[in-house]
């Protein structure tokens, strides 16, 4: 697609316009715009927002969207957003996104995100064709191994008086 640079600035204009008014309906719509520079910046701002309901749309952009930036984006934001509700995305895009990019992008947010139950799909991305995928779930298993041990420390604290 071309884009208009003129337009596309315009566009981010508005974008800054309804950012201030927390405008989600209006972000919300734009994750289906022609332009992938602006579904990219609409999933940021609709992570930026906050708050687990906009989980469905993130995991939307990251199952469908036709651009691996975008699906990548959609993957780092489920991972820095943390809720358990996004770990069933990031499993699938993990083991199913035929972007290398964003396999590798969804299994650094399952170790972000700290997700336990999702051991089984990264030891499976650990035979991944793809040797960025591989680096990213052993990164991912140690973050989750790291997490367990200090979870055990935490708690071995709190019951000796830290």
């Amino acid at each position: 697609m071309d884009v208009v640079p003129e337009k596309r600035l315009a566009l981010f204009a508005e974008m800054e316009e309804r950012y201030e008014k927390k405008d989600v309906d209006y972000f919300v719509k734009l994750l289906d715009h022609d332009d992938y520079v602006v579904r990219t910046r609409a999933t940021c701002i609709l992570v930026d927002f906050g708050g687990e309901d906009k989980i469905p749309y993130i995991a939307k952009v990251l199952k469908n969207d036709s651009n691996e930036l975008v699906r990548h984006e959609a993957a780092f934001s489920l991972g820095q957003m943390g809720y358990r509700s996004g770990i069933p995305h990031l499993e699938d895009a993990t083991a199913n996104d035929p972007s290398m990019f964003v396999r590798h992008e969804a299994a650094i947010a399952l170790g972000v995100v700290g997700a336990k139950e999702a051991k089984p799909i990264l030891e499976k991305a650990l035979s991944d064709p793809s040797e960025p995928v591989v680096e990213s779930a052993v990164v991912a298993l140690s973050n989750l191994i790291f997490m367990e041990k200090l979870s055990k420390n935490e708690r071995f604290a709190k019951l000796t008086g830290g």
